[in-house]
């Protein structure tokens, strides 16, 4: 909270709620980033996560058809994964844009 535009902002007599949300909204910029580009490795994570603990689920799916040699059940939850990934990142994308005001599509 001690940047220029916010001491701009307190200048121009904004509000302390208008400050705050200012400064969250530029603040809110890179945890977006982080959380886009963790959520393949949290992804990856249940998946280790299921096979460790023996839990039923997509990740110890996709490893007992791999130990079958099911290739067309294999490459099946390949793409659902990814296109969960892609939509995830589409939505961070989406939301980049309603919160950085330099970005405009």
């Amino acid at each position: 909270l001690s940047q220029d535009f916010i001491r701009a902002a307190r200048a121009r007599g904004l509000s302390e709620f208008k400050v705050l949300k200012h400064a969250l909204k530029n603040a809110f910029i890179p945890i977006l980033t982080m959380m886009g580009l963790q959520f393949a490795i949290l992804l990856t994570g249940a998946v280790l996560t299921e096979t460790t603990f023996s839990w039923p689920g997509m990740g110890t799916f996709l490893l007992e058809r791999i130990k079958y040699v099911d290739y067309t059940t294999i490459q099946g939850t390949i793409v659902f994964f990814a296109i969960f990934v892609s939509v995830v990142n589409l939505v961070v994308d989406i939301l980049y844009a309603l919160i950085d005001p330099r970005i405009r599509y």
